[in-house]
């Protein structure tokens, strides 16, 4: 029989694998460890705050960083990775059946004809039109590896072609899974086929293949797996996890799907805030648990609490919201108080 974990160890054992128990401080090193199962970005600054509520002395200008790079990443959307660490990103969602592949190999050679003999990035639009075909089919390619982009948030993404990791592709969709279970585990096929924007066959086959990896693990929404290493981690006893974290829409720790957001948050009315039909908020994290949502425009960050809060907890989180590393040409950011 495998181990029965309940909801505390794991939200716990989440916390800790995603660096939201104690920042660790700004170097090449840690921000590819925050990065490593990817930071969404599609959101403006998206991941420039995941990466504040992981580390200290971020700079508002951090994606410059050599040791990060951007890609299209699962479900196509913008993702922060490190640069060294492009594979599971891409190769790792390379699809596997003929039709996909042909669109994601032709689409890239198309794209290395108009960028292969540049040395500057050219903005996807440009691509686009060169080609006669939507830009947004440029992000076909990206499963590839031969892909970078550039977004600040403001502007269309730029392009550049590079060459393909190293890496198999069989071998590098283990590894994405391998980082799921890590930072997300006791999980499913299932929810890591709808995480990596990996269709259902493939996603379970890549489980079967790291079954010699993997331990089951009984969790309050049904049967999971971890990575075998990782069952003493789980095991830990939920310790206290003081502090506020304001995690930015599509952050990592609570991009999830079905019952795993029944677990994170067990108020179906409090759900349907944070995860809506349309563009999510942000997620205010305060001692481990999300108890409310948050959303920034320009100079103000409007908050909406779920539950009372003390006078020392908000003033935590306007605190949290001033150390924001965003442009000079945006701040002060002033909190607004929804209650």
């Amino acid at each position: 029989m495998g181990l029965r974990v309940d909801r505390d160890r794991i939200v716990a054992f989440r916390l800790r694998r995603n660096g939201l128990v104690e920042r660790a401080r700004t170097s090449p090193a840690s921000l590819r460890r925050a990065a490593s199962v990817g930071l969404t970005d599609s959101m403006p600054r998206a991941a420039v705050l995941s990466l504040h509520a992981r580390l200290r002395g971020v700079p508002s200008d951090v994606l410059d960083d050599p040791a990060l790079t951007q890609v299209w990443g699962p479900r196509f959307s913008v993702y922060v990775v490190g640069a060294d660490d492009v594979a599971p990103f891409t190769l790792g969602r390379l699809p596997t059946d003929a039709r996909g592949l042909r669109r994601a190999t032709e689409m890239a050679e198309l794209a290395a004809g108009v960028l292969g003999e540049r040395s500057e990035p050219m903005p996807m639009g440009e691509v686009g039109r060169a080609l006669g075909i939507h830009p947004n089919a440029l992000r076909y390619a990206s499963p590839t590896g031969t892909i970078r982009i550039r977004w600040d948030g403001a502007r269309q993404p730029t392009v550049r072609v590079v060459l393909a990791p190293e890496v198999e592709p069989h071998h590098a969709r283990l590894e994405l899974a391998r980082r799921y279970l890590r930072a997300m585990g006791p999980t499913t096929a299932d929810a890591f086929g709808r995480w990596a924007g990996v269709k259902a066959k493939p996603a379970a086959t890549t489980f079967a293949e790291l079954a010699g990896e993997l331990a089951p693990v009984t969790t309050p929404i049904g049967e999971g797996w971890i990575l075998a290493e990782d069952e003493d981690d789980l095991r830990r006893g939920h310790e206290p996890l003081p502090g506020v974290r304001l995690l930015p829409s599509g952050d990592a720790f609570w991009l999830l799907w079905g019952s795993d957001r029944e677990l994170l948050v067990s108020d179906v009315d409090h759900r349907n805030d944070l995860w809506t039909p349309r563009v999510w908020p942000g997620a205010v994290l305060v001692d481990g648990e999300v108890v409310g949502v948050w959303r920034r425009a320009k100079q103000t960050a409007t908050v909406t609490m779920w539950h009372r809060l003390s006078g020392a907890t908000r003033d935590a989180i306007d605190a949290e919201v001033a150390s924001m590393p965003l442009p000079a040409a945006d701040t002060p950011v002033r909190v607004d108080w929804a209650d």
